[in-house]
């Protein structure tokens, strides 16, 4: 009986597996800083819901322009996904996060100086493409800079992230009332302060390298040996000491490479869905938050920012819990118990829409926020994370494009949704994205917790 031998891997293979085998957690400093931009994209994404006020209160726009105001940047992070995910795979990580971050400088002051809500829609959909590149390519960097375990813990972080982002915001904004500043110099100098953290960030990215993944993927031998002496003290003896030509890779190969193995399949299915029902659900109910609160009559315009800086900074908290129990639940027991919550805050919240409740809605708010943070934490995780790495920025700028395609419809239109069936009908309505994600989770999601994949 004769046996067929398996075939041998290339250098290059055996490289790109060992590296993902055997990384050191020396990569947690490289993952904070890829999780820092978050703090720019949460700034700038959701200071304009606090400020939109003002800007209609100047400007006095159509309801269309104003939200495309607020949904413009949602818009071109869509577009920017993609095309991000896409170029970090063919020119490499480094390049792409230091342009996506001297674009956002750029592009962030530009919206302080917009002479009308025209402008300031052109600006923030220009906006978006670096923030939504950012996230696929930091993504990206992540997964190929951290032990496996600690990488999927540093991902699902991002919520974490996106929730400080948003309590330091809100907190500018209040300190900015309670000094009576000018509202059109308050909206301005708010939105144009995003360009201050980008810049930290510019520069402290400045000197980390290109991943040695990457650069063994395209046959860049020599600067591959030099990263991994640099960050694991490793020099690949297995490659040689000279450059080669290797093959190019195809994007349309992406999803039939994908469909090649069930589990990685599967984990990317739920991925996708998870993206666009944890998006959908936030950019509904959770990003018109201080609306709602105005328009029921919870409190005044700073008491709302209190009550709102409240529920995030407890939205906080769970984005850091979140992950931390990611080891012991897996990623199946996160989004279940995050979906779970989620849906049953938000039938509680549409409870107290009908009955007039001012004192359980916010309750309602801060245990939607909770459960949110915990199903949102893996969606780019997982799909990034599964994905070969010929094809990791491709993978997580698609998976980004679920989370920005519902973000931009649900912040543009939700308000007509609002004003067609009523708050609590619109409330009860956005129930209907935990519990697709509940169901995607129990019924889809293979535990991928510690996945390996070269």
């Amino acid at each position: 009986m004769s046996t067929m031998a398996m075939p041998q891997p290339t250098a290059s293979e055996a490289a790109v597996r060992y590296l993902i085998t055997n990384y050191s957690p020396k990569g947690n400093k490289v993952g904070w800083l890829m999780m820092a931009s978050i703090l720019v994209e949460a700034w700038d994404l959701y200071s304009i819901a606090f400020v939109l006020i003002f800007i209609k209160e100047q400007f006095n726009p159509d309801p269309l322009m104003l939200g495309l105001a607020a949904a413009g940047t949602q818009g071109g992070a869509l577009i920017g996904a993609l095309l991000g995910g896409w170029l970090s795979d063919k020119i490499g990580r480094r390049v792409m996060f230091l342009v996506t971050m001297v674009l956002f400088i750029v592009l962030a002051l530009a919206q302080a100086f917009v002479p009308n809500v025209f402008w300031l829609v052109v600006i923030r959909f220009l906006l978006g493409v670096p923030l939504g590149s950012d996230i696929s390519t930091g993504y990206t960097y992540i997964m190929e800079s951290m032990a496996k375990g600690e990488r999927e813990v540093m991902g699902n972080r991002w919520q974490f992230m996106f929730a400080v982002g948003e309590v330091l915001t809100i907190g500018v904004i209040v300190i900015f009332l309670l000094l009576d500043i000018n509202h059109e110099t308050l909206w301005r100098v708010t939105l144009g302060l995003g360009a201050l953290p980008a810049l930290i960030i510019l520069i402290m990215r400045h000197d980390v390298p290109e991943t040695a993944v990457w650069l063994v993927q395209k046959g860049r031998y020599r600067e591959a040996k030099q990263v991994a002496r640099e960050m694991f003290n490793d020099d690949l003896a297995m490659l040689p000491d000279h450059d080669v030509e290797v093959p190019k890779v195809s994007t349309r190969d992406f999803l039939a490479d994908l469909k090649k193995d069930p589990i990685r399949w599967r984990a990317t299915i739920y991925g996708w869905i998870a993206c666009f029902a944890q998006a959908s659900e936030f950019s509904t109910f959770a990003f018109y938050l201080p609306v709602l609160f105005v328009m029921v009559g919870v409190s005044s315009v700073l008491g709302i920012n209190l009550v709102t800086m409240a529920l995030f900074s407890f939205a906080a908290v769970s984005g850091w819990v979140g992950p931390l129990l990611t080891p012991k639940i897996g990623h199946r027991g996160i989004s279940i118990a995050g979906f779970s919550i989620v849906l049953v805050s938000l039938l509680v919240a549409a409870f107290a829409l009908y009955t007039d409740n001012k004192i359980l809605l916010p309750f309602a708010a801060a245990a939607m926020l909770w459960g949110h943070y915990w199903d949102a934490s893996n969606c780019m995780t997982i799909p990034t994370m599964v994905a070969k790495p010929k094809y990791r920025g491709t993978a997580s700028g698609f998976a980004y494009m679920f989370v920005k395609l519902p973000s931009f419809l649900a912040i543009f239109l939700f308000p007509s949704l609002f004003a067609a069936i009523g708050q609590a009908n619109a409330t009860l309505f956005v129930a209907i994205f935990p519990l697709i994600g509940l169901l995607a989770a129990i019924f889809i999601l293979p535990e991928v917790y510690g996945y390996e994949n070269d």
